[in-house]
């Protein structure tokens, strides 16, 4: 067996494509009409015709038992973003205890999303804050090679 894609189901795939694709900038490689696929593997699929596909089954939305998970260097950019489209966030952005920054927010069909920082920017970030390449490889859970390898590249 080989995994494919995550596939969230949406009231309007035209609304949803146009923040998944317009406002935070993803690649969409495949559009079916009702059914699109973005880069990365993750499909989105229009409520009416994807119930039809399940027999009717009525899809229930706000499990908050799943969530797509991007990362983003720019994360305070997005963060701000998603406060001015009005969406509502799952909790505020904040540090995670191996100090890497994430928010979590609905999107219009109340999945749930997550951006988070690079594990390879947190090392950077860390750096740049002063802390040594064995601090900063305990805190993240990094070897300290991966850690050297983030800071000359974010360098």
């Amino acid at each position: 067996m080989k995994y494919m894609a995550s596939l969230m189901v949406v009231s309007s795939i035209e609304k949803s494509r146009a923040l998944y694709e317009g406002e935070l900038g993803l690649k969409v490689v495949a559009d079916f009409g009702q059914n699109i696929t973005f880069e990365g593997g993750f499909s989105l699929h229009e409520e009416e015709h994807y119930s039809s596909l399940i027999d009717g089954k009525r899809v229930i939305k706000q499990s908050n038992s799943f969530e797509l998970y991007f990362e983003e260097d720019e994360i305070e950019t997005y963060y701000e973003k998603v406060k001015q489209l009005g969406l509502e966030l799952v909790h505020e952005m904040r540090e995670q205890p191996w100090r890497q920054l994430v928010f979590r927010f609905y999107d219009y069909d109340k999945n749930i999303i997550e951006i988070g920082e690079p594990m390879e920017h947190v090392a950077f970030r860390l750096h740049k804050e002063g802390l040594p390449v064995e601090d900063i490889s305990r805190i993240t859970y990094s070897d300290e090679d991966a850690v050297k390898k983030a800071i000359e590249f974010y360098s």
